[in-house]
């Protein structure tokens, strides 16, 4: 079965789709022997592991490929990968559909930012017409080749116009023949809630630590009826933690004798 066909099986199927999010190939295999049944690649842990920097718009369609192609490469999961704005208008979106889907994902998203985008929960996002991301989610409909290919719209208006604005763009960008909606940055479970009320498409819920949404379990958004949830900077976050303990104590000590007894 296409990993593309999996994926929708998964998102459809009664139990919610848990997704973690993965930089890397090693970060894959890793997910993989974990136990999990699909990855999501996010622009914030890839422009962290290859540039260095945060999300606000430095990484380019190819960097993005390129790292895309790695990790599908050495993975049988499925992966919802991310697309960013389509890196230019409703033409470009044609060519990062094929260009994806070739790397091996079996699905992506777009998001209704202007471009340079910001991470998600970050302040001082803007957003583009709902006309303008109508039209680039037509595009990405109509350049698929593979059937089962999932393309997701995300909205990040609900930081600069609200909830309620938010709500209409999702239900647009359904209609507009989005397979998956996600409404970025909800801030409290009323929203979330809320959100779910108003969208019958299927859902996606973004856990990110520190961010405006507020955690909670993958258990819970089943119960409100989300579809799928995903975790995309929990690995950053925990490989930065841990290399700073670990240069931290090599300078100091000159060895790493500590961390080969401790098995870290």
């Amino acid at each position: 079965m296409r990993k593309s066909s999996t994926f929708k099986q998964l998102l459809n199927s009664p139990e919610i789709l848990v997704m973690p999010g993965v930089h890397d190939a090693l970060s894959a295999r890793l997910a993989e022997q974990a136990g999990f049944s699909a990855l999501t690649m996010g622009g914030y842990g890839v422009a962290a592991s290859v540039l260095g920097q945060p999300d606000v718009g430095y990484l380019t369609m190819t960097e993005m490929v390129y790292t895309l192609k790695r990790i599908c490469d050495v993975t049988t999961l499925p992966l919802l990968a991310d697309a960013d704005t389509g890196y230019g208008n409703a033409a470009n979106v044609f060519r990062v559909v094929k260009e994806y889907e070739d790397a091996g994902a079996a699905a992506m998203f777009l998001e209704d930012q202007e471009w340079p985008k910001r991470c998600g929960h970050m302040e001082g996002k803007r957003v583009i017409s709902m006309e303008e991301h109508v039209m680039k989610i037509r595009a990405a409909v109509a350049a698929r080749r593979d059937p089962d290919f999932v393309i997701m719209a995300r909205t990040d208006a609900r930081s600069v116009l609200g909830l309620d604005e938010a709500i209409r763009r999702g239900n647009a960008y359904a209609e507009a023949g989005a397979d998956l909606i996600f409404v970025e940055a909800p801030q409290n479970i009323e929203e979330l809630v809320e959100i779910r009320r108003q969208i019958k498409k299927p859902l996606l819920a973004n856990m990110v630590e520190n961010g405006k949404t507020p955690l909670i379990s993958a258990d819970e958004l089943q119960k409100i009826g989300y579809n799928a949830v995903v975790f995309p900077v929990s690995s950053v976050y925990t490989v930065a933690a841990a290399l700073r303990d670990l240069w931290a104590e090599l300078k100091e000590t000159g060895t790493t004798k500590q961390y080969a007894a401790s098995g870290k």
